[in-house]
């Protein structure tokens, strides 16, 4: 089971961020629109948004979250560990396998040298 933790900026983060976002809000409206036309509603709507988002974090307890932390219990990264260590172990025998029948194919080693390398290599499972 995982378990979900949510973060929001500092109040004092968000005040600033929206008395920034009030300025941006004038300036759409005073020069941005009357220049630039729908850029200029867009301009506007976007510093809107982020002076309404801050102003909700800086003077409300609930607050918009701007970062989630999912933290994990031990069994199951635990389970996540002997997963990948399994994983890792029967690609370490498969190669050895490979390797050991490519010598066998080359005339490298014989057949009874590759069958005792192989039974070796299948004991270690």
């Amino acid at each position: 089971m995982s378990k979900k933790i949510r973060v929001k900026p500092g109040k004092g983060q968000s005040a600033m961020g929206m008395a920034a976002g009030i300025v941006f809000c004038l300036i759409g409206l005073f020069v941005v629109i009357p220049t630039f036309g729908l850029f200029g509603v867009f301009w506007t709507a976007m510093a809107v948004i982020i002076t309404v988002t801050n102003g909700i974090n800086a003077f409300s307890d609930k607050g918009v979250s701007s970062h989630e932390i999912i933290i994990e219990n031990e069994e199951r990264q635990e389970m996540k560990s002997e997963h990948s260590e399994a994983e890792t172990l029967e690609k370490d025998i498969r190669e050895r396998l490979d390797a050991a029948r490519a010598l066998y194919e080359e005339g490298t080693i014989t057949g009874e040298e590759y069958e005792a390398k192989r039974k070796e290599i299948l004991e270690r499972l």
